[in-house]
Formats: C-alpha cells, structure tokens, sequence
C-alpha cells in the first residue's frame, strides 16, 4: 500500500444469514501504487471512543460499572479494545470494496457488551485501526508491504442497528456468566422447587430475597 493509500469504513449493516450476530464493515480502500494489488491480508482493530458522544441519566447508571460515576469520566473513559477483524482482500487496481466481518457478542461480563447494552439511543462511536500486508505482483516478481501504521477511520454505528442484530438472534434474552458450581447449584433449586427454567428459579430466588430484606 502506497502512502497515499486510504482506507474509508462506508457502512456497517447487519449479516442477514448469519448463524451468530455478525455485522458486516463496508470498507472502500483506495491504492495510488504504479503496480496492481495482488492481495492484502487486511487486519483492522476496531475500538469504542466513549467520549465521543453524550449520555442521558439512564445511559449514565448502566456505564457506572466501566467509567465509575459521571463526575470522574473525564479521567476514566478512554478508547477501549472491541474486537480484532481480519480478512483477504483479493486482487485490484486503483479502488476495490470489502466487507468486513463483525462478530458481537452479549456476553454483558465483556467490556463492550456492557458498554453496549447500556445505549439506548443516538450512536456507537467506533474507531477502525488498519494494518497488514500488500502483496503486489510486478514485472520483476512479487513485492511485499506493510499497511503503514497511520491508517485509520471512524465511524458512528446507529445503537438501533446493533440492538436489532441481538434481538433477531437472542430474541428477550440476553447472556449471564456463571462459576459451575452456581450453575449446579442453580439448577438443584430449580429441580427442588418444581420450576421449569433456571430464569424462574432466579426470579424465585429474587423474590425470597426481597420478602427478607427487613
């Protein structure tokens, strides 16, 4: 890749066929080099850039376990990792479109879910760090690049797009990570009490919980 190369995220749009919640990063990269591109083996750092949007009160209580309370974020919300995306880009000369694989998870105990789950509104503001190495062929054989280490975008993701991709696939539901043992001891509860689900036997238990609390 030519240092006047460029790399533009155009869209990201939900994976219609997709067994797990996958997006898909439209990606518009231009190359000024003298010869074609053969391949890149693209690879793209996405990060989520927090202070690059506002939040209401209700946003603010769901963020407290990330950024603490409101009055320190200026001091403790920073860019953070959401994930690793790689891809083959095949052969082309001057302009060529990929796409992108996303895979999200919402698993809440990961950073980026909670961070997520905790939208309900306005934008997810991410930033695209591109790396990887250009395989050009020439008259004289094969050449090999790397991505210079300044290559980047940002993109403003909808909330509404990133929420309809988790309810086409956990439709009311969402994911909670628990030891073996509470899982075990879950489901002892729930074998105990008659109850059909390990959601009611939680909801059983929140309710005892409730009926103590003097």
């Amino acid at each position: 890749m030519s240092g006047d190369g460029t790399f533009t995220v155009l869209d990201v749009t939900p994976e219609p066929y997709a067994v797990t919640p996958i997006l898909s990063a439209s990606i518009g990269i231009t190359d000024a080099g003298a010869d074609p591109v053969h391949a890149i083996a693209l690879r793209c750092q996405v990060r989520i850039d927090p202070p690059r949007r506002s939040y209401t009160d209700a946003e603010s209580e769901g963020l407290t376990d990330l950024f603490g309370p409101r009055e320190r974020w200026g001091a403790t919300q920073h860019t953070f990792l959401w994930q690793h995306a790689a891809t083959m880009v095949p052969g082309f000369a001057g302009t060529t479109r990929i796409d992108l694989p996303l895979a999200c998870t919402y698993d809440v105990e990961v950073a980026s879910a909670k961070y997520l789950h905790a939208l309900r509104d306005g934008v997810i503001p991410l930033q695209f760090l591109f790396s990887g190495t250009v395989f050009r062929r020439g008259e004289h054989g094969f050449t090999v690049a790397q991505i210079p280490w300044d290559r980047e975008d940002r993109y403003d993701l909808p909330v509404a797009v990133w929420r309809d991709l988790i309810a086409q696939h956990y439709p009311g539901t969402g994911w909670l990570r628990l030891r073996h043992e509470t899982i075990a001891a879950l489901a002892a509860y729930r074998s105990a009490n008659g109850l059909l689900s390990c959601d009611d036997a939680l909801t059983s238990l929140m309710r005892r919980a409730l009926q103590e609390v003097p």
